[in-house]
């Protein structure tokens, strides 16, 4: 069910939710409260579509030109969250049930809980590896109550982070000049 948790160790938890948005539930009506939220999911959902045939392209580009294999295998972990989290939005929501005080069912005789393109991404992974009162001397945030690290997220998400950090990190070697 929706927000039931399983906990594996205290700094690690199974932690079901279905996310709406993008990255920790951002949704672009947040951002710009005059679109309608499923008008948003839409335009969210397409503009992933486009985007990872862009990835996919570059991903094919740097294959054929033998780019560093660091190169490519950042592209490839984008490529393959992008391509998981296309599917969670897209499908999801016609292949299941709502979750909301029951366990979703897959594939209901009555059709699932909202149409294709409108499905929620599934977020599991949650480590709270600490959880206290910040010191008082901390300006603005002092004695208030924090958790490290909130978000909780998903395989996909972590393959995409995985991906940007390696481009980041090794980013001369990722793209450097062939002589």
């Amino acid at each position: 069910m929706l927000h039931d948790s399983v906990a594996v160790f205290s700094w690690f938890k199974i932690y079901f939710i279905e996310n709406e948005g993008m990255a920790w539930g951002t949704r672009i009506s947040d951002i710009l409260p005059f679109i309608s939220d499923r008008a948003a999911k839409i335009f969210l959902t397409l503009f992933r579509i486009v985007a990872i045939f862009g990835i996919g392209y570059w991903l094919y580009s740097v294959t054929k030109k033998q780019s560093s294999r660091i190169l490519t295998v950042a592209i490839a972990l984008i490529f393959a969250g992008a391509l998981g989290n296309i599917i969670d939005s897209v499908f999801y929501g016609v292949l299941f049930e709502d979750s909301y005080n029951q366990v979703a069912g897959f594939l209901p005789k009555e059709g699932g809980y909202d149409s294709l393109l409108h499905g929620k991404v599934v977020d599991m992974l949650y480590f709270p590896m600490y959880k206290g009162y910040l010191p008082e001397w901390i300006p603005k945030y002092g004695g208030k109550f924090f958790t490290f690290f909130e978000p909780v997220f998903n395989i996909a998400d972590m393959a995409i982070s995985t991906g940007f950090i390696l481009l980041i990190v090794f980013n001369k070697r990722a793209f450097a000049k062939e002589n």
